[in-house]
């Protein structure tokens, strides 16, 4: 990489000797990279510690929208939210991977302009589900196609629920075409908020966040004054195993991995909420979002998952947004916002205090959650590193699921692809670099595995039942 890299870019590249897996050197180690990265540039955040909300202009028409992702958990969500409320959104594009069947009942229903499908080989059979369907929308492919459904002309905005950084690509190109980002992709900020957010802003594009602990810190900051903001606490159900003792952690399977005891949500991120790399990554996105350094960013267990977030002001007050654990409310407010959406109690049931008696809160077990130190290290890192982990994880999760590694060895892996990454870190890294280490460390961490570099510390079970 750095053999084509120009002299300037080559200077942004920050060294460091101190290993990431050095418990006792991570703080220093961390703030040493705070200080290089400042030298070389501050990435402006997409909030700057507050919330101002403009005011709301009544509509005639509906909110035209794409979604990115169709298909997938987010995707059919934002579908659901449309269907109910077609005096306030409206779809104009699509794109989805390879879920056929899938996409063509969803273009039946909408009747959307534009359709993109990731499988090229799915075309011909897409067309013939949908060949009675009138009028017949364009149908591009592969990535070129999910470009142009993020920044399609009749468009004001794009939900993004693409997995992974093949999210990124579709999104620059919505920022650059002026479409504001309903934010449910975190590989955008994760990887790519050094280079996304001054793109916004030059384009003056909003970045809304679709998560439910971003959003509810969205929600409480509005109408904050400029120094309100102290600190951010990020709630964490604390994933499928957070009443098991540390000791039994080796023993876990895939099949208890992917049941989330509150959340209904897709395999790798229910495993990413039982490892808590979840929220290690959300605190990251907090740090993007609102320009909130990691030092006033906590992460504290809620096992309900009935508060989603709360900051302290600095007069220490403490502000949370509260409701059931139910992702279409931040989605659809990334949609309406500045607007609020009148709901159905049918389709939207109401919080009852009755039901939810009982609030618990408590700080995490970093002997359990060792993916916390790695995350809040890999952040005040910043550049290049933030992605590497972020692709390093998706990697070892898959890995995971398909019984190739043990629980245990996810974070062993993610530390490791980060610490090898620590010598090659840019600190302000373009496009292509973003892009170049998303892929470097995916292949760090097959390759670790599959040509023996990685010595899995747990047999995997499933693996060997199966056989």
């Amino acid at each position: 990489m750095a053999s084509h890299m120009t002299a300037n870019r080559a200077l942004q590249r920050q060294r460091s000797s101190c290993p990431l897996q050095s418990r006792r050197n991570v703080q220093r180690c961390s703030r040493l990279h705070v200080v290089a990265q400042q030298a070389a540039g501050s990435v402006p955040p997409a909030w700057n510690k507050r919330v101002v909300v403009p005011e709301v202009q009544p509509r005639d028409t509906p909110k035209p929208f794409s979604v990115l992702g169709s298909t997938g958990s987010i995707g059919t969500q934002t579908l659901d939210i449309i269907a109910e409320h077609p005096d306030k959104f409206s779809l104009e594009a699509l794109s989805a991977g390879s879920n056929v069947e899938l996409l063509a009942q969803q273009v039946r229903q909408f009747k959307p302009k534009l359709v993109a499908i990731r499988d090229a080989s799915k075309v011909q059979q897409l067309q013939e589900l949908i060949k009675d369907v009138s009028p017949q929308p364009e149908i591009l492919i592969g990535d070129e196609g999910a470009v142009e459904v993020a920044r399609h002309p009749d468009i004001e905005a794009v939900v993004t629920g693409i997995v992974g950084c093949a999210g990124l690509l579709p999104t620059v190109a919505a920022i650059k075409a002026g479409k504001d980002i309903c934010l449910a992709n975190k590989e955008t900020l994760i990887a790519g908020g050094p280079f996304v957010l001054p793109l916004a802003q030059q384009h003056n594009v909003r970045i809304l966040p679709a998560d439910s602990e971003h959003s509810a810190i969205f929600q409480v900051m509005q109408g904050l004054p400029e120094g309100g903001l102290r600190r951010i606490i990020l709630t964490a159900s604390g994933g499928a195993f957070r009443d098991w003792p540390v000791e039994k952690l080796s023993e876990v399977t895939v099949e208890q991995a992917i049941t989330h005891p509150n959340w209904s949500m897709g395999k790798k991120i229910t495993i990413d909420s039982a490892t808590l790399m979840n929220k290690g990554l959300e605190v990251i996105e907090a740090h993007y979002l609102y320009g909130v350094d990691y030092d006033n960013i906590e992460i504290v267990i809620h096992p309900q998952s009935i508060v989603h977030s709360m900051i302290e002001t600095a007069d220490s007050s403490v502000l949370a947004q509260l409701g059931w654990p139910d992702m279409r409310l931040p989605i659809m407010y990334t949609m309406s916002w500045p607007e609020r959406v009148n709901t159905s109690e049918v389709t939207w049931p109401r919080l009852d205090f009755s039901k939810a008696s009982s609030l618990t809160f408590k700080q995490p077990d970093h002997a359990k959650y060792p993916s916390m130190n790695v995350a809040y290290a890999a952040g005040r890192a910043g550049g290049t590193m933030t992605g590497v982990l972020s692709a390093a994880n998706e990697q070892s999760v898959q890995m995971f699921i398909d019984h190739q590694i043990g629980y245990l060895d996810i974070m062993k892996l993610n530390e490791a692809c980060c610490d090898a990454h620590q010598k090659e870190l840019v600190a302000l890294p373009n496009l292509e670099e973003i892009v170049h280490y998303d892929q470097w460390a995916r292949r760090w961490v097959k390759e670790a595995v599959e040509g023996g570099k990685f010595k899995p510390r747990v047999a995997v079970q499933a693996a060997t039942a199966a056989a």
